[in-house]
């Protein structure tokens, strides 16, 4: 009947709105954390060596480049250029694509949406900093280790990485279905 389709279109609409809502709450969270504890590991690692706790070690540096510094080399302007009009470009295209309701699987929205976060919280510290972003995080042994890192870096990689997977079983799912 055409009231029951009044009620559904209604109760999706209002699932979009929830959708929504939680997705730029996540984003929110994951801001909070990754300005808060960047906050922090400049007001008490600045100028301290290395804090080692098992497999984390606190280490504060300040990073003009890109993940494991890549572009730290380049021209101020270029590297301006690319990491503040290119990661603006990104932040607004993965936040637009995750709130659209187009992704069709929920946990790709959040993917974008971690993505989106990370790049706008490093986006913040190079605004803030003069170009540089704070990183304070280090796992592993002395013998095999990552980069710094901070929380940004980690939502920009997890949102990466179940990308990648999602997206990979998505072409082997219709290539089998092509067979």
């Amino acid at each position: 009947t055409r009231r029951d389709g009044d009620v559904n279109r209604h109760a999706g609409r209002n699932g979009a709105i929830v959708r929504r809502f939680a997705l730029l709450l996540l984003v929110a969270l994951i801001l909070i954390a990754d300005q808060g504890t960047k906050a922090l590991a400049r007001d008490s690692l600045r100028g301290e060596g290395a804090h080692p706790y098992a497999f984390l070690t606190l280490l504060y540096t300040e990073n003009s480049g890109a993940f494991l510094s890549m572009g730290s080399n380049l021209p101020e302007q270029l590297r301006a250029a690319i990491f503040d009009g290119f990661v603006t470009l990104a932040v607004i295209a993965s936040l637009a694509a995750a709130l659209s309701g187009r992704i069709g699987r929920t946990a790709d929205e959040v993917a974008l949406a971690l993505i989106a976060a990370g790049g706008a919280g490093n986006l913040i510290d190079r605004i803030h900093f003069r170009g540089v972003v704070t990183d304070f995080m280090i796992l592993g042994t002395p013998s095999l280790h990552t980069g710094v890192f901070n929380v940004a870096d980690m939502a920009i990689t997890a949102g990466v990485l179940w990308l990648m997977v999602s997206w990979s079983a998505a072409v082997r799912k219709r290539k089998t279905a092509r067979e």
